[in-house]
């Protein structure tokens, strides 16, 4: 039986080694998937698996056995895992481990195994442990707190100066607690951010004073010039030795012209590392109430820049098509032509009576929220003076708030 020393803390190379689990229940669950991503040879030996369980047996990632616990299971083992709910079963498990010299966990009774699983967490390559004598709740949450720091860049695993280059961090929709977790982390790596007008304003307030922050939106002489002096200053601070975090709001790759400065970078030589966001376009209407498909109403979504207008001889977009389809079309930046853009799907055949929603400033604490019909939208948005951004939903999953009761979700600034 364990002692009352400390453990000693080590990593097991287990890759193409067996490991027997005793127990199909929550706990193995939860247990699994840490010894499948090792490489192990998994065997698991139970009366009754949860679907989980028997989900990785049916992958072929396990070896799953429906029966009861016999002395020699752990023939062969390297490593094994005590996890059923009959103290005396686990019990059994931990001598026939003693007399083989298999380390072996004890999931009911830590300190009546011969070895304790601590918990990890994994980063870039670093795996961290921590043990805290049997205490679960401790141990865990401070893993969770260090893997945080790692993640937020509050600790620093590299330990020198970070390798000069170029990350396209979609910054969300405006809270800024809707950054990924690795955009915040390069962001706070950064020598230089260029942020977008868009981005959330509250990540700038945790960078450090050192940290050169250009606003791309005031960069002058017009929008076409403006993104080559975009481009022409994420690689000057690239050549210059710096990280350089190209922050931008939603996402990089969604109407955010962010594969045209990684052509650009990547024409001149600079590394770019690419980190989607989450795009408004999805998520702003989720936070107004609106999901953009739902079973049996939605089996399709369309999302469109209204940065010009139905006709305009730059228009890529198919408005007649658009106006034919039943499911769901979610316009960005098109607010102030929103009377152009409802007249052409009501050209279009779009019924006059399709619920809409414009959320004004989404998920962000001057959230407004606008419902209406198609042929109201227009007049409705002009009258209570709704402004970019904002983000326009056509379609029946805009009316579905209508059903819930009022008890469901909240949503803040409806007008």
């Amino acid at each position: 039986m364990a002692s009352e020393e400390p453990a000693y803390l080590v990593g097991l190379d287990l890759n193409g080694r067996l490991v027997v689990m005793v127990g199909g229940g929550t706990v193995a669950q939860r247990r699994l998937p840490l010894l499948v991503a090792s490489g192990a040879r998994v065997r698991v030996i139970a009366r009754a698996a949860t679907p989980a369980v028997e989900g990785l047996a049916t992958a072929g990632q396990i070896e799953l056995a429906l029966r009861d616990y016999a002395d020699g299971d752990l023939d062969g083992a390297w490593y094994a895992v005590a996890a059923t709910d009959d103290p005396a079963v686990n019990a059994a498990i931990v001598a026939e481990a003693e007399r083989r010299r298999v380390f072996c966990v004890r999931v009911d009774s830590a300190r009546e195994g011969t070895a304790v699983t601590p918990a990890t967490a994994r980063y870039e390559g670093v795996t961290v442990g921590v043990l805290a004598g049997g205490e679960h709740r401790r141990s865990a949450a401070l893993r969770t707190a260090i893997r945080e720091a790692l993640q937020s860049g509050q600790i620093d695993d590299h330990g020198e100066a970070h390798e000069a280059g170029v990350a396209l961090v979609g910054g969300g929709p405006g809270d800024p607690d809707l950054i990924t977790v690795r955009g915040r982390r390069l962001l706070a790596r950064a020598d230089l951010v260029v942020a977008d007008r868009l981005a959330p304003p509250e990540l700038l307030t945790e960078l450090g004073p050192e940290v050169e922050v250009v606003d791309a939106s005031k960069i002058p002489y017009g929008r076409a010039m403006a993104q080559e002096r975009i481009n022409q200053t994420l690689i000057d601070g690239a050549r210059a030795g710096k990280f350089v975090v190209r922050l931008k709001g939603g996402d990089p790759y969604l109407f955010g012209r962010g594969y045209e400065e990684l052509m650009a970078c990547a024409e001149a030589g600079i590394a770019v590392t690419v980190v989607p966001g989450i795009t408004s376009a999805f998520s702003v209407p989720a936070a107004a109430g609106v999901p953009v498909t739902h079973r049996g109403v939605a089996h399709e979504v369309v999302v469109v820049s209204g940065h010009v207008a139905p006709g305009h001889p730059k228009s890529l977009v198919d408005w007649d098509a658009l106006a034919k389809l039943k499911g769901t079309i979610v316009l960005l930046m098109g607010v102030e032509r929103l009377p152009q853009f409802a007249d052409a799907l009501l050209a279009g055949g779009r019924p006059a009576e399709t619920p809409v929603t414009v959320i004004q400033e989404g998920t962000t604490r001057t959230q407004r929220v606008l419902r209406a019909t198609l042929s109201t939208v227009a007049a409705r948005a002009a009258a209570e003076q709704i402004r970019p951004p904002a983000i326009v939903v056509f379609g029946p999953v805009a009316g579905l708030i209508d059903q819930v009761s009022e008890d469901g979700p909240s949503v803040r600034g409806t007008v």
